[in-house]
């Protein structure tokens, strides 16, 4: 570190603190130590029976407990643990010998948990336990093998070539090469070994992720769960080029997640929201700032509210947790940026987090990846995510832009350019017959601005063509505008510009818009899982769109038309 660089950073960290009122500066963990917590809180009331879920969840937890050594542990050597891990292998093998079906898909959640249980707990097993595990599974990864090698020299470990997600594919490698190591299956381990090693060196994209459609962006949630197979992998082979995609990998996820712990949805090709992921953090812990965003994200997962396989996922990060020092994260720094080989980043200025994305996909009529037509998304540090620009489906009234001519409608960019500097962030995005600038500068503490500068290309060539902004509004909390003031509920709410009046407030923000915006509520967006739009009034969100009207400058060589869209975001100290 430079000369007096330790005292930056702590001078960013308090500055930091200063500006995340109301209690919302970010927690410290005691890593692995929480873990052990979390894990025995749960036990406590955990009765093993045939008809119980995510029995190898529980069993990795009292395995992890029994087996692992630490000052921290208080449970290692406790036979209770050892007893519990016995009847709750037992509940899986039970489970799995009822099981009939020839697709074992169903396995792959847990199946790492059980692995590693029968590995660590192998030398107290009877012998009749002992096979009974072991016959169930190797009949279960079976069927885990014979799915990899069909695959393994598809041209791409993706979608469109292996005809499920490149998640479950890196959860059938890596169950393979576990069970090959665990067993002394060699065909199983060099076959696990070759796709996890060519996921980790090949299959991955230059931001850090594994894209499951393409490479041009990627779907965050998921992608947790590949990472996880990659350090599971590595932590058996120490092939250095997992690692290396570790690396990446902790990049990739430490910036692209919100203060609250949740990835951010903007550039998500798969889901609009997603939890606190507890999948692999321990693939982080290689490095000091991997180490500190282990402990950001295990601060959200509280006593009694750990259960089925997120008890396993943290029991596996305790297991496989590396210690060491820590270092700063984004979420706690009071300025941080990053910006992605594509054309998508997240710049951070306390107390405002803004994500900009120009990613575009080739349109699928799978209902299980979206349309990637959000741009934006804005979130403060106390108030949460208060735009926005997660993707949809067969929705293109929630795109940020909507352009509608020749009897279509188009919601994604033919192109697109992200520029990023301390001064102004500015993406760029090309559609049919006008272009946009988006352009966000520097924010202050109290106050964002953001700028739509449409551009028509070639002169009177505009159809219907709106910007749209997707407001996080919540049901039950009151809306006011310049006009009206209503407590939103599941009612249709339709404001023209002559009822808002020039701005919006909501939950402690206000919104100023132009003089020609509307807003609609509630619009219930896709959900990917029904192939429909969401039920939830939790999920929905308000529509505020604005035409664009561009008009021709007299002043300019170019006789195309133009116009400035603009808003700005205010949040005073006050607000709640």
């Amino acid at each position: 570190m430079a000369p007096g660089g330790e005292r930056i950073v702590r001078i960013q960290q308090v500055l930091l603190t200063l500006v995340l009122l109301g209690g919302s500066g970010i927690a410290r963990a005691a890593l692995p130590g929480d873990y052990f917590r979390l894990m025995a809180n749960e036990l406590k009331a955990v009765k093993p029976s045939p008809a119980m879920r995510a029995a190898s969840s529980y069993l990795l937890a009292a395995t992890v407990l029994y087996t692992k050594q630490h000052p921290a542990n208080p449970g290692y050597g406790d036979g209770k643990y050892l007893e519990l891990a016995f009847q709750l292998g037992d509940v899986a093998a039970e489970q799995s010998e009822r099981d009939d079906a020839q697709d074992r898909q169903d396995y792959e959640w847990e199946i790492h948990f059980w692995l590693d249980s029968y590995r660590l707990l192998e030398g107290k097993l009877s012998e009749e336990r002992r096979a009974r595990w072991r016959k169930q599974l190797e009949r279960n990864v079976r069927w885990f093998a014979d799915q990899t090698e069909a695959r393994i020299d598809f041209p791409r470990y993706q979608g469109p070539f292996i005809r499920t997600s490149t998640n479950h594919y890196a959860l059938f490698a890596s169950t393979t090469y576990l069970a090959g190591r665990i067993f002394k299956e060699k065909r199983w381990e060099e076959l696990g070994a070759r796709a996890m090693h060519r996921l980790a060196t090949e299959e991955q994209a230059p931001g850090g992720y594994w894209g499951e459609y393409t490479d041009n962006g990627p779907t965050t949630g998921y992608d947790y769960i590949t990472m996880n197979c990659v350090a599971l992998y590595y932590e058996h082979s120490l092939d250095t080029g997992a690692l290396e995609a570790l690396r990446r990998s902790t990049d990739f996820h430490k910036y692209f997640t919100w203060p609250n712990g949740e990835p951010v949805e903007t550039i998500n090709g798969r889901n609009r929201y997603w939890g606190v992921s507890p999948w692999g953090t321990f693939a982080f812990t290689h490095w000091p700032d991997g180490r500190r965003y282990a402990e950001f994200l295990s601060q959200f997962f509280a006593a009694g509210k750990v259960a089925g396989r997120d008890l396993g996922r943290l029991s596996q990060n305790a297991l496989y947790y590396h210690e060491g020092p820590t270092a700063p994260i984004p979420q706690e720094l009071s300025s941080a940026v990053h910006q992605m080989p594509v054309p998508a980043g997240i710049r951070r200025t306390a107390p405002w987090t803004v994500s900009l994305s120009g990613l575009f996909d080739p349109p699928t009529t799978s209902q299980f990846t979206l349309d990637r037509q959000g741009n934006v998304s804005i979130y403060h540090d106390r108030l949460k995510l208060i735009i926005t620009g997660a993707g949809s489906k067969h929705q293109p009234e929630l795109a940020t832009i909507m352009e509608t001519a020749d009897g279509g409608t188009t919601t994604v960019p033919q192109s697109s350019r992200l520029r990023m500097s301390d001064e102004v962030d500015r993406l760029g995005m090309a559609h049919r017959r006008f272009f946009v600038d988006l352009q966000v500068p520097r924010p202050e503490p109290e106050r964002l601005r953001f700028q739509f500068k449409v551009t028509e290309v070639g002169p009177n060539r505009m159809g219907d063509a709106s910007i749209n902004l997707q407001l996080v509004l919540l049901a039950g909390e009151v809306l006011e505008t310049a006009r009206t003031k209503v407590t939103l509920d599941q009612s249709p709410i339709e404001l023209g510009p002559e009822e808002i009046g020039g701005w919006i407030r909501h939950r402690g923000w206000t919104l100023k818009v132009p003089p020609s915006a509307h807003l609609t509520w509630p619009v219930l967006p896709f959900n990917p899982y029904r192939n429909a739009p969401e039920t939830d009034l939790r999920h929905a969100v308000g529509r505020l769109r604005v035409p664009i009207k561009v008009e021709r400058r007299p002043d300019w060589v170019l006789n195309w038309g133009r116009q400035d869209i603009d808003f700005a975001l205010e949040v005073p100290r006050t607000a709640r």
